[in-house]
C-alpha cells in the first residue's frame, strides 16, 4: 500500500486539517500517517483556542514516522511559528522527503493574515524550496510574489515568479472574483495548465484547501506525475462538494467518504 503524511493541526471538528487529511487519504486508498502541530478547539462557526506542540516533540513525531513507515508522499498544512517550521524543513531534507506538497496556508481568503511575518520568511527561505508543489490561494500569492493579481494574466505572471523565486511548482488557486474556480498549474520545463472547475452552489467549505493538497499528495504518492494528480485531486474535491453534506451551524465540512464503497458501507 503506499503511503502519505500530513503535518498539520488537529480540527477538532474534523472537517479540516489532519482529520480531513486522513480522510482524504483513506478515500484514495493511501495509508495515511500524521505529525501533529498543533491542537485546536473548533467547529464550524470558528477557532477558540489553538496549543502548539513544542519542536522537539514535533521533531520526535518526525523522526517516528521516518524511520519507520517511510512515507510516499508528504502534505504541510498551517504552522504558525518560525520554529516547527525550522523543524519540519529540517527532517524532511534530512530524511530526503520525495513529493512534498505545501499548503501555504498564509492568508485568510478574506485577507487576514494568519501566521506572523517572521514565521512566513521562513516558510519562504526553509520549506518552499523542499517542495514539489505548493497551492496558494490569490492574498498568498500576492504575498509569495510581491504582485498584485486582478486577472488570469496577473495569476501566470505571478505563478512564474514564484516558481522562479523558490524553485517549487505552483498551483495557484483560483476564484477571489478572478475567474470560476479555475486553478492554475505552473511546472518546471512545461507550458502554463488552466483547470478549469464550475462553482458548486455549497456554503459548506470547511477544509477544501487541506482536501485539495491532500488529494495531491494522495495521487503523487500512488505514482501519478503531477499534472495528472492536480486533475484527479480537482474531481475529488468536486464530488465532495457536490455530495452536499450539511453539518453544524456555520460552514460546515465536505463528504470525504462520497466515493467510499465496500462490505461494511
Amino acid at each position: 500500500m503506499n503511503t502519505a503524511l500530513t503535518i498539520a493541526g488537529s480540527d477538532s471538528s474534523g472537517g479540516a486539517g489532519i482529520q480531513a487529511d486522513i480522510k482524504t487519504m483513506t478515500a484514495h486508498r493511501v495509508y495515511a500517517m500524521s505529525a501533529i502541530t498543533a491542537l485546536t478547539a473548533q467547529n464550524t462557526t470558528g477557532v477558540t483556542s489553538i496549543m502548539e506542540v513544542t519542536p522537539d516533540f514535533l521533531a520526535e513525531e518526525l523522526d517516528s514516522i521516518f524511520t519507520d513507515i517511510y512515507p510516499d508522499a508528504v502534505k504541510t498544512g498551517m504552522v504558525s511559528s518560525s520554529e516547527l517550521i525550522n523543524v519540519i524543513a529540517d527532517k524532511l531534507s534530512q530524511y530526503k522527503a520525495k513529493n512534498v506538497v505545501v499548503d501555504t496556508v498564509m492568508v485568510a481568503t478574506s485577507g487576514s493574515k494568519l501566521i506572523s511575518d517572521d514565521a512566513v520568511e521562513t516558510l519562504k527561505n526553509k520549506l518552499l524550496p523542499l517542495a514539489k508543489v505548493i497551492t496558494p490561494n490569490i492574498p498568498e500569492a500576492k504575498v509569495l510574489s510581491g504582485m498584485d493579481i486582478e486577472t488570469k494574466e496577473d495569476m501566470v505572471a505571478a505563478a512564474k515568479k514564484i516558481h522562479e523565486l523558490y524553485g517549487c511548482n505552483v498551483l495557484l488557486k483560483g476564484g477571489h472574483s478572478i475567474n470560476d474556480a479555475n486553478d492554475l498549474l505552473v511546472e518546471a520545463g512545461k507550458e502554463p495548465v488552466w483547470f478549469c472547475g464550475k462553482r458548486i452552489n455549497n456554503s459548506n467549505t470547511h477544509g477544501t484547501g487541506c482536501t485539495l493538497s491532500s488529494a495531491i499528495a494522495s495521487n503523487l504518492a500512488k505514482g501519478y506525475d503531477l499534472e495528472t494528480s492536480v486533475r484527479n485531486a480537482k474531481a475529488y474535491i468536486s464530488g465532495a462538494l457536490s455530495a452536499m453534506l450539511d453539518l453544524g451551524k456555520g460552514s460546515g465540512p465536505m463528504n470525504h467518504a462520497f466515493a467510499i464503497q465496500g462490505e461494511y458501507v
